[in-house]
């Protein structure tokens, strides 16, 4: 019986102390001893500690072999390191072996690279005949087609100047029509005014007649004299009338002339200030990009894309193989002054903008750079960095006295000049001062190796085999670019754009004042109007006044019963029969304006279709130049084909078949020799055995001479024999092979001992967890049986115990977890249920409590009393209980005795 277990025997002291301590880690050292988990934790470590023990010992053992194994290792190292040098001397004589016969080989397989070599450059020379003869038949073909383009630009031109004259025969038809029916209409506008005149005159005369009949009736009889008087009177005021009508057409018809004379010469004006500004703005922008090129001479070949493009090329040119050159005109001058700028402008002025790379990689590189300074269709060459400045024979020259374009260029990096020949021709492009010089090198002279003939003003001159072409120069190319004289060329525009603009001021000048005497005219015209309408009018009433006089005086001579309006009358049918005339001649009229607008209608159909043929001509125009200079591109193109293939043929190919079929007999040669040395050394079949040569000779010789180096420092540093070592490491291995064994059996015991112990360890750790759990399941059972609930936590890892109990009258629903804020009987009656628990956890046979109920009331001693007796009736085991209360409500049983001592006062 553990009489240290404080479950066994529980003293009033023992008891008091675990009630009234509130520290945790003290609860659980109680838990911990009654449980004998300490003690076995103590036994657990103890053992581990004479493990560790024995494990030193053993390790110290261990070491003390140690410096005769290392000195076994040592010579294991020589033995081995002689072995290896023993290999190292056979590899060395499998080398020369095989070296002997690589050089065979070698040989052998330059001789027969050297003779595939020799057939593909023999099928390069078939296929490069082959395309000689192809591009020969597509320069032919191509000649053809181009005459035959050229008869028809001809014929078209002819068509053009044809159907030109026809249309301004159609526009001076179509304006002489418009004109006419211009005509007809004013004089049907000017008799439809007559024809309502007389109308009003018929209703004038038709209101005298009723006049006339009313006034017989009132007014008496004039005097005939005062009546002629009168009436010659107003018949002279009409005569001076119609004089001023006379006078005042005739004025309307000059002013008429003189506007339609102002009108036109304000449209030739106009037409000559458009011509004017655009030729202004168009030197202005010159001024501009020459003021840009004195600035900086890069520029003109790009304007200020290319400046950008040059500075992201510079931000790059680590990425390119070669830095590019370009613009290729910033790297060209003329020889001699500008007097050919122009000229050579016209000739390759194409390739002054381009940029030259070395290969590929660099040109999508330079691409890449283009896109990021946006400079779109940048021109690009590709082109050998390596090659030197051309050497150009003097047969492959034109012969004659005039300058080529190479010749009045210069640059200082050859690739440019180089460039300029292979990309450009231009040692084959001849240079003339004027049109009929140009005609006489190009056409009468027939030079050889001439390609081109260039005149100062830029006219192009160039013969195709019976075909002459002349072209005009390029209104697009910008002459003067490679000029080294800007500051001549901006003051000569200058000057010129001074000029027009004085000529501009001075049209402008004239054109306002046609302007505003075409008003004035205007106005008198209109003024002029106004005042011959007035006059007809006044005419017009004194022919009727005079007329009314007449029919007066006449009324008067008649009978005076009744008023005679007879000459009325006469004059109403005069004045109707005229009408009716004039509607007649206004019909007539009418159809004549009608034949007039038909016969306009007519000519601007056949004016906008012979527009339309012309323009169908003209684009078949542009297509069949286009044509031209495409096919004079291609037939350049092909000729460039040609050639090179025949100089690659003539200048690489065959000299390099000469060169291998040399180089091919003294390989065999040498082949020869070189296969009686490794004959000598040893037969081919022992280096087939061994693996045959897969390395080059040079390789084998270089492992030939570190094994050879490697053989001879090894061999100096090894002085015992390899028998030697071997019988001593023998010697000192079975000295020690015994120890180790023994060494070896205390270390598998020593780890069989730590298994053993892991596993205690595992089970104890099983052990405590369970025991853990099962504390709480009992202490919460025995606690049910008051109604009261609880909880025990238990930590190994930090040594703490805390309990938890819940009353059931405690409405909050909380937990108390120090058990010295319950009551005193609650915190007695927790701990006897907190000391069952742990009793129902171990094994004893005598069991005492001495005085474990003097801090409880009535109630809790009494569930208390009968727990505890029914807890030692249910075990089995003898149980002790010391209290000085009444144990008469202890229930009776065989296994119960009672024994009851008398009060010591008694």
């Amino acid at each position: 019986m553990d009489v240290e277990n404080p479950c066994v025997i529980m003293g009033q002291d023992k008891s008091r102390e675990f009630l009234h301590s509130g520290s945790s880690k003290d609860k659980f050292k109680f838990f911990f001893k009654a449980t004998l988990l300490q003690q076995v934790d103590e036994l657990l470590q103890n053992i581990d500690k004479l493990l560790g023990y024995a494990n030193d010992l053993v390790g110290d053992l261990e070491k003390s072999i140690e410096p005769i194994v290392i000195e076994i290792r040592e010579l294991q190292g020589k033995i081995k390191s002689m072995e290896h040098i023993e290999e190292l001397s056979e590899k060395v004589k499998e080398l020369r072996k095989k070296l002997a016969w690589s050089w065979v080989y070698d040989v052998g397989k330059q001789l027969q690279e050297r003779r595939e070599k020799v057939e593909k450059l023999q099928e390069k020379v078939h296929a490069c005949e082959a395309r000689i003869k192809k591009y020969t038949k597509i320069v032919e073909d191509l000649r053809d087609i181009f005459l035959k383009k050229k008869t028809d630009s001809d014929s078209l031109v002819e068509r053009s100047l044809g159907l030109q004259k026809v249309k301004n025969d159609l526009q001076q038809g179509l304006s002489m029509a418009t004109k006419e029916r211009l005509q007809f209409e004013e004089e049907y506008n000017r008799k439809m005014g007559k024809i309502e005149m007389m109308v009003k005159q018929l209703n004038m005369l038709r209101e005298q007649v009723r006049d006339v009949q009313d006034q017989h009736l009132k007014d008496s009889q004039a005097e005939e004299c005062e009546m002629e008087e009168v009436v010659k009177c107003m018949e002279e005021q009409r005569d001076t009338a119609n004089s001023s009508l006379m006078r005042l057409s005739d004025e309307e018809n000059d002013l008429s002339e003189i506007i339609s004379t102002r009108m036109k010469e304000i449209k030739e004006i106009g037409a000559e200030i458009e011509a004017n500004v655009g030729r202004y703005k168009e030197i202005s922008s010159d001024i501009h990009d020459l003021q840009q090129h004195q600035t900086n001479k890069v520029t003109a070949f790009g304007g200020d894309k290319v400046l950008k493009l040059l500075c992201i090329i510079e931000r790059h040119h680590h990425r390119f193989r070669r830095s590019p050159i370009g613009p290729i005109g910033a790297h060209v001058n003329l020889i001699n002054g500008d007097a050919w700028s122009v000229a050579v402008e016209n000739a390759v002025g194409r390739l002054l903008n381009c940029f030259i790379v070395t290969d590929h990689k660099d040109c999508r590189l330079l691409k890449e750079c283009a896109r990021e300074a946006r400079y779109s269709h940048l021109p690009i060459i590709i082109y050998d960095f390596s090659r030197t400045r051309l050497n150009i024979p003097d047969h492959m020259l034109p012969h004659t006295q005039h300058p080529t374009v190479l010749s009045v260029l210069h640059s200082e990096n050859p690739i440019v000049m180089n460039v300029l020949v292979d990309m450009g021709s231009a040692e084959r492009q001849v240079l003339v001062k004027d049109y009929e010089t140009g005609k006489e090198v190009a056409f009468g002279q027939r030079i050889p190796n001439l390609k081109e003939v260039y005149t100062k003003e830029g006219y192009k001159m160039f013969s195709r085999g019976s075909g002459q072409t002349v072209l005009p120069p390029n209104k697009m190319a910008r002459g003067g670019r490679l000029s080294s004289s800007y500051g001549d060329q901006i003051h000569g525009l200058e000057r010129d754009a001074s000029h027009l603009e004085e000529l501009i001021l001075q049209s402008r000048q004239k054109k306002r004042s046609l302007e505003i005497d075409v008003h004035n005219v205007q106005d008198k015209l209109q003024n002029i109007k106004r005042t011959r309408l007035n006059v007809e009018r006044d005419i017009m009433s004194k022919n009727l006044v005079i007329q009314e006089l007449k029919n007066s005086r006449a009324a008067e001579a008649s009978s005076l019963s009744a008023p005679s309006v007879n000459e009325l009358n006469e004059e109403i049918s005069k004045v109707q029969s005229e009408m009716q005339e004039k509607k007649l001649l206004l019909e007539k009229l009418v159809d004549r304006m009608n034949v007039s607008a038909e016969k306009v209608k007519s000519l601007k159909a056949s004016f906008e279709k012979l527009c339309e043929s012309a323009k169908g001509i003209s684009d078949s125009m542009g297509e069949v130049t286009n044509e031209l200079s495409t096919i004079e591109k291609q037939l350049h193109s092909a000729e460039l084909e040609k050639n090179q293939c025949e100089k690659v043929l003539n200048e690489t190919l065959l000299p390099t078949i000469k060169e291998s079929e040399e180089q091919c007999c003294m390989l065999e040669k040498q082949r020869e020799e070189y296969y009686e040395k490794a004959s000598f050394i040893c037969p081919e079949s022992e280096v087939e055995a061994l693996g045959g040569c897969m390395e080059t000779p040079e390789q084998l010789s270089a492992q030939l001479n570190r094994l050879k180096r490697r053989v001879l420092h090894e061999t100096e540093n090894s002085s015992d024999s390899i028998e030697e070592l071997r019988m001593i490491c023998e010697k000192k291995e079975k000295k020690i092979l015994k120890k180790r064994q023994t060494f070896e059996d205390f270390r598998q015991k020593l780890n069989a001992c730590k298994e053993a112990l892991n596993l205690r360890h595992k089970k104890f750790q099983r052990n405590a967890t369970l025991l853990k759990r099962q504390l709480t399941w009992q202490f919460n059972g025995h606690l049910g049986k008051k109604g009261i609930s609880g909880n025990i936590k238990v930590s190994y890892e930090e040594k703490t115990l805390s309990i938890e109990v819940k009353m059931p009258q405690d409405a909050s629903s909380t937990a108390v977890r120090d058990t010295r804020g319950l009551s005193g009987g609650e915190r007695s009656f927790s701990t006897l249920c907190f000391a069952l628990a742990l009793h129902e956890m171990i094994e004893a046979p005598f069991r005492a409590m001495d005085e474990f109920d003097v801090f409880m009331d009535a109630v809790s001693r009494k569930i208390s009393l009968d727990t505890l007796v029914d807890f030692a009736l249910s075990q089995g085991s003898q149980w002790i209980f010391i209290t000085p209360h009444d144990i008469s409500m202890v229930k009776q049983d065989d296994r119960i005795k009672k024994q009851q001592m008398a009060a010591p006062r008694s």
